[in-house]
């Protein structure tokens, strides 16, 4: 059989070698310690700067502390965007509150602007106005930031960015995980850049962040004994996770390009063929297209369907997948509350993430295409 075709694998640079090599030299292996400085230095140079990083154990975790520092609890509401991973709303119920999920839009497939003012209104008048806006750029396509938060900032509700898988995405040259009160971003082994596991928080608000790696580091008092006045969490990245991220922000910028090179020749390989969509992006948006994505319309299609191509790569030993199921459609979320147009409902239908991963070879994704030549027969 073929070798396996992996959706999106780790992939390494080079330099991470250096840096895991000089925080064993140096004894720098418990968390914290001087790569975890340098490696949010790194991350908030990338994001313009004027940035404030913690880098955290898991995006899932920075997520989480942005709740518990808005102080969300069980009498709260929190509005998520519906197509995600559930890690974009367990977190709301990791601090009791209750997730309420928005539709998507069809230009970006993110929270669309006009359900979520819809719902704010709904919920005020229920005397449940929403604590946060967990909004999503969801295969690394930006969300309407623009419209996003003008309707948050109309309501003064804060806007919690997850941009776990837009590392690099922007919009008019604003990055992705700069645009909310607080932004998250996720360095597990699939995303762009990996440091095997990890996270962070980020946030132009500096006690934000002094704040969250105070909880981080499971909340000690400054005292020379054991003191807490507050619960923490144990949520820092080590010092050797944050030497892989260094080395991988060195290739960021290539794995950007590589992946956006991936995404074009999806799109001339089989941009023409019948009931075939790309997502486009909006005037002035750039994915770091961290997936490839597709949508089939099978009454144009001559009746294939997004599981008759997904089972034909898998027959052939490659890896893709559905697009997310949307929240409101999970047993976990089946009571929360859903506003929308099912826009996700039909994207998840007929949706498919293609292998994307910037370490694919020219003979891996000839593989793919002829896969997906003889399915669409195109």
């Amino acid at each position: 059989m073929n070798s396996k075709i992996w959706l999106s694998s780790p992939h390494m640079g080079g330099a991470e070698h250096q840096f895991v090599q000089e925080a064993f030299d140096t004894n720098w292996v418990a968390p914290l310690g001087p790569h975890v400085d340098g490696f949010e230095k790194d991350l908030s140079d990338f994001l313009g700067g004027n940035q404030h990083v913690a880098v955290l154990s898991s995006g899932t975790g920075a997520l989480h502390l942005a709740l518990v520092m808005l102080n969300i609890g069980p009498t709260d509401e929190v509005f998520c965007q519906s197509m995600t991973f559930s890690a974009s709303a367990n977190p709301i119920k990791y601090v009791g509150a209750t997730p309420v999920f928005i539709d998507s839009e069809k230009d970006t497939w993110n929270i669309d602007p006009n359900y979520l003012e819809d719902a704010i209104k709904n919920r005020i008048a229920d005397g449940k106005k929403p604590k946060a806006i967990i909004v999503v750029h969801l295969y690394g396509m930006p969300a309407k930031m623009k419209e996003i938060t003008e309707i948050a900032g109309k309501y003064e509700i804060p806007v919690i960015e997850d941009a776990a898988e837009a590392l690099g995405s922007h919009i008019n040259g604003q990055m992705c995980g700069t645009m909310g009160t607080m932004s998250i971003l996720s360095f597990n082994g699939n995303k762009i850049i990996t440091t095997s596991g990890g996270g962070a928080l980020v946030s132009s608000d500096k006690q934000y962040i002094d704040m969250s790696k105070f909880l981080a580091t499971q909340a000690r008092d400054d005292a020379p004994h054991y003191q807490h006045s507050h619960i923490g969490y144990n949520y820092r990245m080590s010092n050797i996770s944050a030497g892989i991220g260094r080395g991988q922000m060195q290739v960021l910028p290539s794995r950007i390009n590589k992946r956006r090179d991936i995404f074009d020749q999806y799109v001339t390989h089989f941009g023409g063929a019948p009931g075939v969509s790309f997502l486009e992006e909006p005037k002035g948006f750039f994915s770091n297209r961290w997936l490839s994505t597709l949508t089939i319309d099978p009454l144009k299609a001559n009746g294939v369907t997004r599981e008759k191509l997904r089972l034909a790569l898998f027959e052939n030993n490659i890896e893709s997948r559905p697009l997310w199921k949307p929240m409101h459609l999970q047993p976990v979320f089946k009571n929360c509350l859903f506003f929308g147009n099912n826009v996700s409902d039909k994207l998840f239908e007929n949706g498919l993430c293609l292998p994307s991963g910037s370490n694919l070879s020219d003979n891996d994704l000839e593989r793919v295409f002829t896969i997906m030549k003889a399915t669409f027969r195109f």
